[in-house]
């Protein structure tokens, strides 16, 4: 059996889930099964996809969103990029059972991975004109015959000029689907996956046009059904790949996480600031990033990264260089700390709804430098903003650019296959647990790394046949006469 996964960034299970007009995805949903798929704490497109290759959690694979903690250093942070997960995924397992794959941006994917079969890199290359961003490198060749220029992101996307964007993501996407279709059609795969980001960059950028409840929303307003119709344009595209498959193949819709409105930004470095627990050596005289502030590392206690999410550090003595806050009252701090997260409130003095999470307390085992706090401000309703001069902590501007939306916590996935017992809408579903339950749909072994579980539970036999109670015996009498068992 193939396996198709026809990746989704940000797929929002509302929209996709909803509309009747997305006949391919209902044709799908109406064959097998669906439904919400939590994500992972963050709910960030790196590390998320290789968590769900891998069906491990962000702190097994040390990675723990776009930009990590190299050392205990200050400024020790590297970004992501492929070499930095070298954890067994399902396309290796596949691979290690005599077959062949097709990964095609799945992020990190640059440097290109060294895959069974092709790789073509993601959205994290940084020019496909002079990088090599596919394994093998022919490959490359090959998809310029047939696009020209392939784009692996909208540079920019974070702009005012929409009807610009809008154009860009639909240029981009487009190729995308010529290349899926090019790599499906000469059939030299048995797992192929893609992810289109061209959904991520659309809801960034027109949410608030689509969404009544958000808070810049304009009723009347020209882009209202961008969203909906890229939608469909994305069901249309899905339409041509499922005429090229056979019936023995087993096909996933699904996405990394979801997607929902944004309310504003939380100042973060500018509250731990009034806090007293973060201390400059001088506040700066306009808006200021935080790797440019003069901090004064002998004095703070905790400093934060900004995002979609928050990452908290703390200033430890013995590990960081100038730490303030002995390791025997860590545990006692981090609570007092994440206490008050929690209590964070908006303009108005009402609760955020603030989620704070110890990192050892979620994952099955933490390496490498993890943060010492993980918050979700406004359950994601709220980005955080790392920046220090603002005026007041809750701000509706963006310091990366325009933004609509955030990652929601739920995504969504569609199962259909031949011989799956599942059908109608699901519930309780992880990213964790789709590769898992691809495995064993495909007649393959599952890793004992992997950390999700097969939605199957064992009621799919596609595979290696089990023992007899004859052929046991049988196989009991031979080692009784090699002497092996007595």
């Amino acid at each position: 059996m193939k396996i198709l996964v026809i990746g989704l960034d940000g797929a929002a299970p509302e929209l996709l889930f909803g509309d009747e007009q997305l006949n391919n995805f209902r044709w799908l949903m109406n064959s097998g099964c669906y439904g919400r798929l939590e994500s992972i704490i963050p709910p960030i497109t790196v590390p998320a996809w290789m968590c769900m290759a891998t069906s491990q959690d962000p702190g097994s694979l040390g990675v723990y969103g776009f930009r990590n903690r190299t050392d205990h250093s200050y400024d020790g942070l590297g970004i992501v990029n492929s070499k930095s997960i070298q954890d067994l995924t399902i396309w290796d397992q596949v691979a290690r059972e005599g077959q062949r794959a097709k990964i095609i941006g799945v992020p990190p994917a640059f440097p290109p991975r060294k895959v069974n079969g092709v790789c073509i890199g993601c959205f994290l290359t940084p020019n496909t004109n002079t990088d090599n961003y596919t394994h093998p490198p022919a490959v490359k060749d090959r998809i310029k015959d047939l696009v020209g220029e392939y784009p692996v992101d909208v540079k920019g996307f974070r702009t005012n000029n929409k009807d610009w964007l809008k154009e860009e993501i639909y240029t981009m996407s487009r190729k995308h689907f010529a290349v899926v279709r090019e790599m499906m059609r000469d059939g030299d795969w048995d797992y192929l996956q893609f992810v289109e980001i061209g959904l991520d960059r659309l809801q960034h950028g027109f949410w608030k046009f689509h969404d009544p409840q958000h808070v810049l929303h304009q009723t009347g307003n020209p882009y209202s059904e961008v969203i909906r119709d890229y939608y469909r344009y994305l069901d249309a595209e899905v339409g041509t790949l499922l005429e090229l498959l056979d019936e023995d193949t087993a096909v996933v819709v699904m996405s990394d996480h979801g997607a929902q409105r944004l309310d504003g930004g939380f100042c973060v470095n500018e509250w731990l600031v009034r806090e007293g627990l973060l201390v400059l050596n001088e506040y700066p005289k306009e808006i200021t990033p935080f790797s440019q502030l003069s901090v004064n590392w002998e004095k703070t206690k905790v400093w934060s990264e900004g995002g979609y999410y928050a990452r908290v550090f703390f200033n430890v003595k013995g590990r960081e260089p100038n730490g303030v806050i002995d390791q025997t009252d860590y545990e006692k701090f981090r609570d007092e700390i994440k206490a008050k997260f929690e209590a964070t409130t908006d303009e108005e003095g009402r609760s955020l709804c603030t989620r704070v999470y110890k990192p050892n307390e979620i994952y099955r085992t933490v390496r490498n430098i993890a943060p010492d706090l993980i918050v979700h401000f406004g359950d994601l309703y709220w980005r955080s903003i790392g920046g220090v001069g603002y005026e007041k902590l809750h701000i509706q501007e963006n310091d990366t650019g325009p933004d609509d939306c955030n990652h929601a916590q739920h995504g969504s996935f569609i199962l259909a296959a031949p011989g799956n017992p599942l059908a109608g809408e699901m519930f309780d579903t992880h990213i964790l647990d789709i590769a898992p339950t691809l495995l064993e749909l495909g007649g393959y072994d599952v890793p004992n790394t992997m950390q999700g579980r097969s939605l199957l539970a064992g009621r799919h036999t596609c595979g290696a046949q089990a023992v007899t109670a004859d052929g046991e015996a049988i196989l009991r009498e031979r080692l009784s006469g090699l002497g092996y068992i007595s």
